[in-house]
């Protein structure tokens, strides 16, 4: 793999909602993007990342330098074992899973290959759209790698336009847990207060209650956050300075 000032081929297993917003990203922050898997909305994937070829899961790991493995959660262990089987996933390729809910274990039929294990989740509600790029500039992302890997799951995490997150192994539970009560809590009681209006009469519940929700989770927010921990946010930076490590080279 010649050497490209940090800059990678990047191939993506999975074109659901996460898949095609992360190849947008990164070929946004300069990587070149390989292929990605199909998907069900193929028109929607052509119009996000026109001209990108369609391969399948082998040939994507095969042919690039980072696999972004962005499927369902009950299906990241059998893929990720799978292309083990098949010898698909090389020495020294960095392989990152988006699941908020698996640690690095589940990336472990790839290291025993020679891969190097990444986690980056963004905390966003996916669309699936374009609009998501933009969304990724205000997010945090939870991240995980072996610590010598670490600083480029962070990178790779900026790159995408977030704010880095460590989370470690041991807390991988407690950071699913509120990933999940966070998203599913959130849309069941706008389903309920909504339900609710309507039979109070009100035409457009939706509109009737954004300004509400909104005002209420913001303020929420700003209560959970402590003054020190929103103030002096250090400057982000990508992989143009992790020079060192033979696997960026690409």
């Amino acid at each position: 793999m010649a050497e490209r000032d940090g800059r990678l081929g990047v191939g993506v297993i999975g074109a659901g909602r996460v898949g095609p917003v992360f190849a947008a990203a990164l070929a946004g922050a300069g990587h070149a993007l390989t292929g990605i898997t199909g998907g069900s909305d193929p028109e929607r994937v052509a119009a996000m990342l026109p001209g990108l070829p369609i391969l399948d899961a082998v040939d994507v790991a095969r042919r690039s330098e980072l696999v972004v493995v962005a499927v369902p959660h009950d299906e990241l262990p059998g893929l990720v074992a799978g292309l083990a089987e098949l010898d698909a996933w090389q020495t020294g390729q960095l392989v990152l899973h988006t699941d908020p809910a698996h640690g690095l274990d589940v990336l472990q039929p790839a290291v025993d290959r020679g891969a190097i294990p990444l986690a980056v989740h963004p905390a966003i509600a996916f669309t699936g759209t374009s609009m998501d790029v933009r969304t990724l500039r205000d997010a945090h992302a939870g991240v995980a790698a072996p610590g010598p890997f670490l600083p480029i799951a962070q990178a790779l995490a900026v790159e995408l336009g977030c704010e880095p997150v460590v989370i470690s192994e041991q807390a991988r539970p407690a950071y699913a847990e509120a990933i999940a009560t966070a998203t599913t809590f959130s849309r069941s009681i706008v389903r309920q207060s909504t339900a609710l209006l309507r039979e109070a009469g009100v035409e457009a519940p939706g509109s009737f209650l954004s300004l509400l929700v909104h005002s209420t989770v913001d303020q929420a927010l700003a209560d959970a956050n402590p003054a020190s921990e929103v103030d002096g946010l250090g400057e982000r930076g990508g992989l143009g300075g992790l020079g060192g490590h033979g696997g960026l080279g690409g």
